[in-house]
């Protein structure tokens, strides 16, 4: 990997990595990852509602918004997007809603289209440490991504009729 690339400086200790193949185009995909009409609708895990308070998916802009859980639980949020190159990748830190949060992570999000129409989505995530790697392995960030993917496909495929 040349010295360019934002992987070099990744580690594999600390990182989350989830992938899907999504039943359609990449420019479709991408679309509804970054449409602000769009992200709040699908983006979470199951049973989890979305409250958003400030959407601006531009480089620099952010996303802050609540994670309400099935059982009430409000979890803050806040992306800050870093690059944007559509319709191939997404990249943003993620944390609670407050400014220097420890635990923020950075996310790369890949859109690879493949030949027969499909979308491969990759979503890696560098957490600060291994600690709060496998902390946020231990509060189940696998299985939630992976609803998370699910839930993005669905409304996807719901968008081509």
């Amino acid at each position: 990997m040349g010295s360019n690339s934002p992987l070099d400086s990744w580690a594999l200790d600390r990182e989350i990595v989830l992938s899907r193949v999504i039943a359609a185009p990449r420019e479709l995909v991408f679309k509804v990852w970054t449409d602000p009409q769009h992200l709040p609708i699908w983006f979470g895990p199951e049973g989890f509602k979305v409250e958003t308070h400030e959407i601006d998916v531009r480089v620099g802009g952010q996303w802050r918004f609540v994670f309400v859980g099935p059982d009430g639980t409000r979890y803050d949020n806040r992306m800050v997007f870093l690059k944007i190159e559509p319709p191939h990748l997404l990249e943003m830190n993620h944390g609670a809603d407050k400014d220097d949060d420890p635990n923020q992570f950075r996310t790369i999000v890949t859109f690879d289209e493949q030949s027969n129409g499909k979308t491969v989505v990759t979503l890696r995530q560098l957490h600060p440490t291994k600690a709060h790697r496998d902390g946020g392995i231990g509060f189940g960030a696998v299985e939630l991504g992976y609803q998370t993917l699910d839930k993005l496909a669905r409304h996807v495929d719901a968008l081509k009729g």
